[in-house]
């Protein structure tokens, strides 16, 4: 090793066991200093200097205390919450929600703010950004990122949305405007994409390094996760399952114009009605009309056969070229089905392809898109604020 090298090998160090210290107060709740030395491998001594370096830098303080044994009690530390705080934004066609976590992961503001039409993207996400940090208690400089989840398809290169039919005035140079605006880092993401971060996360998809998490609802689309990390592609289209050429289906060859065709044409929330309505199930909203289904017992099963059979066609195409070992059916559709659906799928798939992956249904009980936008922030802004301990 060379002598220049060797003045920020202490440094590099100390940060390193900084770092391990702060996950482990994320991840283990309020720890003494003792505690955190038995579990980071580190002497008493060196413990002590890590957290005092940790408090003098507002990143933990003393939360109370433990008793036992002799002597004073053990002064307990956690991670101040208020450190620093993301946003995550999930935005539709009808609304937009922003929810705000401080960098402990709870979220600690929430609002919602209705679009009308011509209104304005920027002032939207504005008005929703500030009353959510105004509901948290958030001061607008702490917010250290802010993560927007979007339908339709964002460059993975530029960071822009290049096409969402779903949000007409949501649009190439939206970004650069949105974070002059806010004068935050801002970024966007697939809203299917985040969802399936949220999966990974805290749903069916724990542990999964490849899986396809398959959403169903007023649109149709699938996020690929391979080797744990996602898969974007080279322009963010990675996923788009609902343009998929389905024989029987019309082939629009204007995939920019919200035409009916391809796969979604068999399987999103008008499609579902549809089929719901011709087995006698006249539910006003697709999932509605899945739950229904599954409560009728066996009078339900034709149509959930029926439903089983069109969703297939995607997870199989699928299936045969990435050949994952899951698949997540999410959405509102794909969260009314349950197990039931899921299975039904997974058979049908098994059938009819040379790949058999398990299908299950998702383990995200609310709001999975905010949760996976919130997610994306976090490990962004804990690996800037734990990354710059040294």
């Amino acid at each position: 090793m060379s002598s220049a090298r060797l003045p920020g090998t202490p440094r590099l160090l100390r940060a390193l066991n900084d770092r391990a210290a702060l996950e482990l107060l994320l991840t283990r709740g309020p720890l003494t200093r003792a505690q955190l030395g038995e579990l980071t491998g580190l002497s008493k001594v060196t413990a002590s200097q890590l957290v005092e370096r940790l408090e003098e830098r507002g990143l933990v303080a003393r939360v109370g205390e433990q008793a036992g044994g002799r002597g004073p009690n053990a002064q307990m530390y956690a991670v101040v919450p208020s450190t620093a705080y993301v946003v995550g934004v999930e935005a539709g066609p009808a609304h937009v929600v922003a929810g705000v976590a401080d960098i402990t992961g709870n979220i600690v503001g929430r609002t919602d703010v209705s679009i009308g039409d011509g209104d304005d993207p920027v002032k939207v996400v504005h008005a929703a950004v500030v009353e959510a940090a105004g509901a948290a208690g958030a001061p607008i400089d702490r917010i250290r990122r802010i993560v927007l989840g979007t339908p339709g398809l964002v460059d993975p290169k530029s960071g822009e949305i290049t096409f969402a039919w779903d949000l007409p005035r949501w649009h190439r140079g939206l970004l650069t405007a949105l974070r002059d605006d806010l004068d935050r880092p801002v970024m966007f993401e697939n809203d299917v994409n985040l969802a399936a971060i949220a999966e990974q996360h805290s749903g069916a998809a724990i542990g999964a390094q490849d899986f396809v998490l398959v959403w169903l609802d007023r649109g149709v689309g699938t996020a690929v996760v391979l080797g744990g990390r996602l898969h974007r592609g080279s322009v963010g289209a990675a996923g788009e399952i609902g343009y998929l050429p389905v024989a029987g289906t019309q082939v629009s060859r204007d995939a920019s114009r919200r035409s009916k065709s391809g796969f979604r044409a068999l399987v999103d929330a008008v499609a579902v009605r549809q089929i719901a309505k011709t087995h006698g199930f006249k539910a006003t909203g697709a999932a509605d009309a899945v739950r229904a289904a599954i409560a009728a017992g066996t009078a339900g099963s034709p149509f959930l056969d029926e439903l089983a059979r069109r969703i297939s066609l995607g997870v199989a195409s699928v299936g045969l070229v990435l050949d994952p070992e899951l698949v997540v059916l999410a959405g509102e559709i794909g969260q009314a089905g349950g197990a039931d659906l899921a299975q039904r799928v997974q058979h049908e798939v098994a059938a009819i392809a040379v790949v058999s992956p398990r299908v299950v249904p998702t383990e995200v009980a609310s709001e999975p898109v905010l949760n996976g936008a919130i997610l994306t922030g976090l490990d962004a802004v804990r690996e800037e604020v734990f990354g710059s301990t040294a």
